[in-house]
């Protein structure tokens, strides 16, 4: 019997979960040297602070704006003043790299017949360039755009049941983010956490069914593949 069972849709977090976040920085090593990771850390850092605390703030600005707030904060506690090289960083987040295993585990699980989403705190834009990039074929792109906050709030999740007419108890939802696979489960998703970097399980209201590493043992999670 498969783990999780009575799924129609399987729809996924983007950044950290479909596209490395690292990337970015990891292109730019030539010209980061050393404080590429640190950037990479300190900007996806401030990227999450800043959509929590517009949100509470009541303050929303799309994700790209964020993105780029948070690219000057970074930029300006590690020392760095390059226009040029800005401008690359924020030119690559459009064309982030897919995990390797990202394309066929899609393959799989639309092979399997189940609807295939991304539900994300990008911009509408970034995030079709990002799935473009990545030729992942998809049933929906989901921003929170249409919304104007940000996760963790639940009518974001609500997106997802009313664009893929699904109700939210038989919706798969993946993130790697732990903040946002507790709040997928407490809205009532059934979640699968992809743990890709090791951390700790949150305390918080909501819990995933299962934790994974990657997203190649999500098909036999669902008696796929």
């Amino acid at each position: 019997m498969p783990a999780i069972e009575n799924v129609d849709a399987c729809v996924f977090d983007a950044y950290g979960t479909l596209f490395d976040v690292a990337a970015a920085a990891s292109h730019c090593q030539d010209e980061l040297g050393e404080q590429w990771a640190p950037m990479a850390q300190m900007w996806r850092d401030k990227q999450l602070q800043y959509t929590w605390l517009r949100s509470l703030m009541d303050e929303y600005v799309p994700f790209w704006q964020i993105t780029q707030d948070a690219l000057d904060y970074t930029m300006s506690t590690l020392g760095i003043d390059d226009s040029a090289l800005r401008q690359r960083l924020l030119d690559v987040y459009f064309k982030l790299d897919a995990y390797p295993e990202v394309a066929g585990v899609m393959q799989t699980l639309k092979a399997g017949g189940q609807k295939v989403a991304t539900l994300s705190n990008g911009s509408t834009d970034m995030l079709e360039s990002a799935v473009t990039n990545a030729k992942l074929d998809l049933d929906a792109v989901i921003s929170v755009d249409r919304v104007g906050i940000y996760k963790p709030d639940g009518r974001i999740y609500q997106l997802a049941v009313d664009d893929l007419g699904v109700p939210k108890e038989r919706i798969c939802f993946m993130s790697s983010n732990s903040w946002d696979a507790w709040a997928a489960a407490n809205f009532g998703f059934q979640v699968v956490w992809v743990n890709r970097f090791g951390q700790q399980p949150e305390r918080l209201p909501g819990a995933p069914r299962e934790i994974i590493k990657d997203l190649t043992a999500l098909p036999p999670l669902l008696g796929l593949g």
